[in-house]
């Protein structure tokens, strides 16, 4: 059986925060959620005292005071606080931070970071680390304290006023780490991110082809949200999950029925078919030809090749 699975929640703006646009609140302000989350916003946290480390899709990086953390949305991710540390933690939607930019929140990876800048370290986070000290620090920290005050009186051009702030916060960050993202920044850098999320994605339905597979379950494997998986499977591979994980059992079960004598029957159980008559049934549209029949015209050097639907 499948291991059992913890449900990992995604929040809104309206669950966490008191407006739906921007947010932010300092450490003690309510309890840090501490367990693996996600949220449908942006996310930057600026750590003032408490050293720790910060997870983060399938990263884990240190997270020392005068650290900044960027969380795109829907990215897995949690930060362990110390007792007795100090913070803010800043939430904003995307059109908060671009209203211009028009682009699905699982596409934000393949946004051009000369279109959109400040998307840089969110993008590149699992990656990098960031860090400022000295005037640059005090600087960030007063921006902050600025965003805080404001967002608490909410008066005429607060929001704008916020948001010129917000942005300072990221070009401060941003300016001090140019040449790493600068170095780091591409196409390559999001290709790289998404083939490993695939491969993990991969190597799960693998070792897990006796078991039911779920979207669920390989998306918590990838450290991604389903909806997000869902859609780079379909980015990547032009095929769905239920389809890519087809194709890896009747891979499995050809290559038993060529290099075994196993039953029928217990090939199906291998490969996660529990009944005998609905496995024979779908390898026949696959194969065109029964698992008998396939096996008696591998052994005879017949060429079968197996046709998956999205190929018809």
């Amino acid at each position: 059986m499948a291991a059992k699975r913890t449900a990992i929640h995604t929040y809104s703006m309206q669950e966490r925060a008191k407006h739906r646009d921007f947010e932010i609140r300092r450490e003690g302000a309510r309890e840090p959620l501490e367990q693996p989350h996600r949220h449908e916003y942006f996310q930057i946290q600026i750590n003032l005292g408490g050293d720790t480390t910060q997870h983060i899709g399938a990263s884990v990086r240190p997270f020392r005071a005068g650290m900044v953390s960027f969380v795109l949305p829907y990215r897995i991710h949690w930060v362990p606080h110390p007792a007795g540390a100090q913070y803010f933690i800043i939430s904003f939607g995307q059109r908060f931070l671009r209203p211009d930019l028009d682009v699905d929140p699982l596409d934000l990876e393949d946004v051009p970071l000369d279109l959109a800048p400040e998307l840089a370290p969110f993008i590149l986070q699992e990656t990098m680390d960031f860090r400022l000290n000295g005037d640059d620090l005090k600087t960030l920290v007063g921006l902050a304290e600025d965003m805080y005050a404001e967002n608490a009186k909410r008066g005429f051009f607060s929001l704008e006023l916020i948001r010129a702030n917000l942005l300072l916060a990221i070009g401060l960050v941003c300016r001090r780490h140019q040449a790493q993202i600068l170095e780091r920044a591409g196409d390559q850098i999001a290709r790289h991110g998404r083939r490993e999320a695939m491969a993990r994605v991969i190597r799960h339905v693998r070792e897990h082809l006796t078991e039911r597979l779920s979207l669920e379950d390989a998306a918590a494997a990838a450290f991604l949200s389903p909806n997000y998986l869902a859609h780079l499977i379909k980015k990547e591979s032009g095929r769905t999950f239920v389809e890519i994980v087809t194709e890896r059992r009747m891979e499995k079960a050809r290559e038993l029925l060529v290099n075994t004598d196993m039953r029928v029957s217990e090939i199906a159980q291998a490969v996660g078919f529990p009944d005998e008559a609905y496995f024979s049934r779908r390898f026949r549209q696959i194969a065109g030809a029964s698992p008998v029949e396939f096996r008696s015209a591998a052994r005879s050097s017949a060429n079968i090749r197996l046709v998956y639907p999205s190929e018809s």
